[in-house]
């Protein structure tokens, strides 16, 4: 018996020796994967910046066949690290505290069986009589290859950057950085032999990235001769990219196609996409995106059914124009790929019905997504409730206001600003640059004149021809811009309706400042009394360096110029082009600071700061 409890004592001994070698190999094998999945996924992010940057190597410049060889050969490399990396996700799959970094999403999973299936053609060879014609024609063309890397590279890269973004970094400094990038990533893309007809020094190329990512449309070259639509396709991708942002973009294909992103990173995003909460952060993001989507694609078909057999142009030249004019339209670009612009003879003398489209686009892009966000609130809660109560259940809690306090502030203001300045710009203008014109043109080009002072840019009739009032009163559209959180520039219409319910309250004796019987916080004032005291101070500084680096150029038409980049409007009274190098960079850090927000900017160098300080004693600044 004791002989007995002695063996057994030794084989516990035994199973514990083994029990602690297995989990010290499991400890081992989890840090190895560990560490194996942190190598491949930077392998992976580099190669996927890599086959990006090969796919634009390979479309924008002009290849031999040696060339064609070795990026061939760098594809396959960008291949082979995409498949092993999708094997070490299928063979880690089951391990819950492993799961590969890029996530688990459905969609995900199809991209990866794309990835591959692009293995087929280097394993097996290509038969010479197929079961299924049509499927060996996919799996052995070259779409199928580098569709699917393209695709998978969009994916790792949108990944990583969201990753990077979910860092608690500064958001103003995030963000700034993020354009900054694309301005540098689309000079060095407009430069490309494929993307210009002719030669294009790197300092206008910066011009027109900066002004393509920041939207402002200023331009010291003739976009419709200079771009090739490779190049026009370029400037249009820098156009949506600088108007939606490029967190929207990457956060949106981090949560859709992979299903994760950083706590951080959404809560950000939530602001931004105007979201009340984060479980409707996804479909908030999708309606914004879809709402751009399907506004631009209806703007394109109708500038297509206006301008079709009335220019001359080719039906692939209608189509691009029609595109690339709606984009530039809704993101408040102000761009055209036609020679002339909108004042191209054609158009204004023969086409009245573009400048409503083109105005109604600028409007939907101007007029700021919590704006959009609040009517498909309201719109959804309106039919939920009607359902229910045609179907006799419960009734849905109904909210007390359909459209809140901000959305009516920027309906009205927003209005009341277009109906002014088209009255103002018909009877100004009837006698001068609307001489000759119907009166129905008249009360279209008036209204056009109206809403694309606010940030779009475009041009029907020759700025530099308009009257000094007409000008001031411009100049003052330019200023105040589009609503908060659209593709608009200026100050933005919330900040000037709350100075002016500001100056109400003081001209009345009131406390507060009262709109829609909501009191406005007392931080929302305090922003946009410093937004517009900011605004003066920075356009005083650029109209002054501006004149003081071109003495020789027209005062006006500096100071409208300095204006137009600093509130990304894109007007100009035709000077942009003689500017010199100085100059042109001066503008540059202009419209940079505007589509950023230099307040936001420089709150975002500077820190908050905690007030610790003791309270003082209150006092009175004397001011009449």
């Amino acid at each position: 018996m004791r002989d007995l409890r002695y063996i057994f004592h030794l084989l516990h001994r035994r199973v514990r020796w083994w029990k602690k070698d297995i989990e010290s190999f499991n400890m081992r094998f989890y840090t190895s994967m560990k560490v194996m999945q942190t190598v491949m996924s930077a392998a992976t992010f580099v190669s996927a910046v890599s086959f990006l940057v090969l796919i634009l190597v390979y479309y924008g410049f002009d290849h031999t066949s040696t060339d064609l060889l070795w990026l061939h050969r760098a594809v396959r490399g960008v291949q082979g690290v995409f498949v092993a990396n999708v094997l070490l996700a299928i063979i880690t799959y089951r391990r819950r505290e492993t799961k590969n970094l890029m996530g688990e999403h459905r969609v995900m999973k199809c991209v990866e069986a794309a990835v591959l299936l692009t293995l087929v053609p280097l394993l097996y060879p290509r038969p010479a009589h197929p079961w299924i014609p049509w499927l060996e024609a996919v799996v052995y063309s070259r779409w199928l290859t580098y569709g699917s890397l393209t695709v998978y590279s969009m994916l790792c890269v949108s990944y990583g950057v969201s990753q990077l973004l979910g860092r608690r970094t500064n958001p103003s400094l995030m963000l700034s950085g993020s354009f900054l990038v694309f301005i540098i990533i689309g000079s060095l893309l407009l430069m490309l032999p494929k993307c210009t007809y002719g030669s294009l020094n790197y300092i206008d190329a910066l011009f027109v990235s900066t002004s393509a990512v920041c939207i402002t449309g200023l331009t010291p070259i003739d976009v419709a001769t200079t771009f090739t639509p490779m190049g026009l396709l370029v400037l249009g991708m820098l156009i949506q990219i600088g108007a939606l942002g490029v967190l929207t973009f990457t956060c949106f294909f981090a949560l859709f196609f992979t299903g994760n992103a950083s706590i951080y990173n959404q809560m950000m995003l939530k602001d931004v996409v105007y979201s009340r909460s984060m479980s409707n952060l996804m479909p908030t993001l999708l309606y914004i995106l879809g709402f751009t989507l399907v506004v631009e694609a209806i703007g394109a078909i109708a500038i297509f059914m206006s301008v079709h057999d009335t220019l001359g142009l080719t039906l692939e030249e209608e189509l691009l124009f029609a595109s690339f004019n709606s984009v530039s339209a809704f993101c408040n670009a102000g761009f055209s790929n036609l020679p002339g612009g909108l004042s191209n003879p054609l158009l204004l003398h023969h086409n009245q019905s573009i400048y409503w489209i083109v105005s109604l686009l600028v409007i939907s892009g101007s007029i700021g997504f919590p704006l959009l966000v609040n009517v498909k609130e309201a719109l959804f809660n309106t039919v939920r409730s009607h359902w229910r109560h045609d179907a006799k259940k419960r009734p849905v809690n109904r909210l007390a206001h359909k459209f809140d306090m901000n959305s009516r502030v920027v309906v009205i203001t927003f209005a009341a600003l277009l109906l002014a300045g088209t009255v103002f710009f018909f009877f100004s203008e009837s006698n001068n640059t609307l001489h000759g014109f119907t009166p129905m043109e008249r009360v279209t080009q008036s209204v056009f004149n109206s809403v694309v002072p606010r940030s779009a840019g475009f041009a029907s009739v020759d700025p530099a021809s308009f009257l000094a009032p007409t000008i001031i009163v411009v100049m003052f559209l330019m200023w105040v811009g589009g609503a908060s959180q659209s593709t608009g520039g200026g100050v933005k219409v919330n900040t000037f309706a709350a100075v002016m319910l500001n100056l109400r309250a003081v001209i009345r004796g009131h406390k507060s400042v009262v709109a829609f019987h909501r009191i406005i916080s007392r931080g929302s004032m305090r922003r946009a009394n410093a937004v517009v005291t900011f605004s003066i101070v920075a356009y005083l500084f650029y109209a002054i360096t501006l004149l003081l680096l071109e003495p020789a150029l027209p005062v006006r038409a500096l100071l409208f110029e300095s204006l137009s980049a600093l509130f990304t409007v894109g007007s100009s009274l035709g000077v942009t082009a003689s500017l010199g190098v100085s100059s042109k960079l001066l503008l540059c850090t202009a419209m940079f600071m505007g589509r950023v927000g230099g307040l936001s900017l420089l709150i975002g160098v500077t820190g908050h700061a905690s007030d610790t300080q003791a309270p003082y004693p209150e006092d009175h600044l004397i001011i009449n």
